[in-house]
């Protein structure tokens, strides 16, 4: 880790708080001489984002003049690949408004530009050549427009922020939970599934910003149907809870959450969650 570097990072403003931060655990991975090789992978579980969300916000860093990007072939007979290698160069970044999103023509003269790019000049201004420059990739147009995603899919049109992704979680650790309260009197129940979390999180956000829940009523009301011996059966995930809303609200409000079950934002609620 290079402290330098890190202090620099934290003082660059690229535009976007996660962009931030995966500029800021590159700084924490790199080298003194800024050289850093982190798998996307690495950095998602750092950063508590999806995989896609780094890829995306990589691509905007080096756009900014902010790393430069070596691919590296796998040593398996030069199948597959390895992790790549990034340098960082932090001293002279194009401003984050100038980024995104970026013209078809191509960058301005000065900008900083990787040296990794084809460069082919313009035959009207030779003094200034322009690179042309790919368009801005769907996950990064995804990404400006909802900045606040941690987990998305941009072809599905989909996003969650961390607070959905939260109570995902959350609901997901109860069922868990039921199933292997079950499975103490029959070994033979298997554990369920691991849900798609982007589609778990933007149905909470709908239930958000659609139908007026909170976070907080969501949770309650999943823990009352995950306690009721008919319902706890049918309501298992964050869809089928929101189809059933206003069954589940007229048959389980004579049932008030019991304090054995606990708030749902303490940190023995969240427990094992994330």
């Amino acid at each position: 880790m290079s402290m330098n570097l890190m202090a620099q990072a934290m003082s660059i403003k690229v535009g976007n708080p996660l962009r931030k931060l995966v500029l800021i655990k590159m700084a924490d991975n790199a080298n003194d001489e800024g050289e850093c090789w982190p798998s996307y992978q690495h950095i998602a579980d750092h950063c508590e984002c999806s995989k896609s969300a780094v890829k995306a916000h990589i691509t905007a860093l080096i756009k900014m003049g902010l790393l430069s990007k070596e691919n590296r072939l796998g040593v398996n007979n030069g199948k597959g690949n390895t992790s790549n290698i990034y340098q960082l160069t932090l001293g002279n970044p194009v401003s984050s408004e100038n980024t995104a999103p970026v013209s078809s023509g191509g960058t301005p003269c000065g900008s900083t530009w990787h040296q990794n790019q084809s460069l082919e000049p313009k035959d009207q201004n030779p003094s200034c050549p322009v690179a042309p420059q790919p368009d801005e990739s769907g996950d990064e147009k995804f990404l400006s427009r909802h900045p606040e995603a941690v987990v998305f899919s941009a072809k599905k049109k989909i996003w969650g922020s961390a607070e959905d992704l939260k109570c995902a979680k959350w609901i997901r650790s109860r069922i868990v939970k039921l199933y292997e309260q079950a499975a103490e009197s029959d070994g033979e129940v298997a554990r369920p599934k691991e849900p798609n979390w982007t589609d778990w999180a933007n149905e909470i956000r709908l239930m958000c910003s659609q139908d007026g829940r909170t976070h907080k009523q969501i949770c309650e009301l999943f823990a009352k149907a995950n306690r009721d011996p008919f319902w706890c059966k049918n309501i298992l995930s964050p869809s089928k809870l929101r189809e059933k809303w206003d069954d589940l609200t007229l048959k389980l409000s004579v049932n008030p959450v019991s304090p054995a079950d606990g708030h749902w934002n303490t940190a023995e609620a969240w427990e094992n969650t994330l």
